[in-house]
């Protein structure tokens, strides 16, 4: 295995980020925490999440920056932030939120997540004018973990939907 590469994401980066966010998603939070989606709503939240049209259009939003990380030429994590965009009455479109972190499971524990939050908390603190934010599920306290040795702070809770279901989401914010 090559030292893994931390790189800026490209748009022929699409159709990796698109696979990834989707198969992600799927380990972490219907595999691994078990979360009882109803399953005729799943597909078409994944497709509307993470399909290639939507992938493609995100990465080419210059309000958006994405980076990746790759293990011989395969990306296996990646980072996205953007304008804030989380329901707290403190946040505001100017500061910038951490969109998603995802770590491929055959690439966990290779520090990928540290290595683009640094990346992803430096593009956000140049490119904010305020406070920093981070939406994440209840359930997930190695992410709660991450985040709190970064400086964040429980701000709020919101419910992130899910066709009908909604995830139980803390409101994390720096600064």
């Amino acid at each position: 295995m090559t030292e893994p590469l931390i790189r800026p994401a490209r748009p022929d980066d699409a159709p990796a980020l698109s696979t990834l966010g989707r198969a992600t998603f799927i380990e972490t939070f219907v595999e691994g925490f078990a979360i009882p989606y109803p399953p005729a709503e799943l597909e078409p939240f994944l497709r509307a999440s993470f399909g290639l049209e939507t992938t493609t259009a995100r990465l080419a939003d210059p309000a958006e920056a994405w980076w990746v990380a790759e293990v011989d030429g395969a990306v296996v994590a990646f980072a996205t932030t953007g304008p804030n965009a989380l329901p707290h009455p403190d946040g505001r479109p100017s500061h910038a939120e951490l969109k998603r972190l995802y770590v491929a499971k055959s690439a966990q524990g290779l520090g990928l997540g540290t290595r683009l939050l640094a990346v992803a908390l430096d593009w956000m603190a140049a490119n904010g004018d305020g406070a920093e934010w981070i939406g994440v599920w209840s359930g997930n306290l190695k992410a709660q973990k991450l985040y709190a040795a970064h400086g964040f702070e429980k701000a709020g809770e919101y419910e992130y939907p899910v066709g009908s279901w909604r995830d139980h989401e803390f409101i994390l914010r720096r600064g």
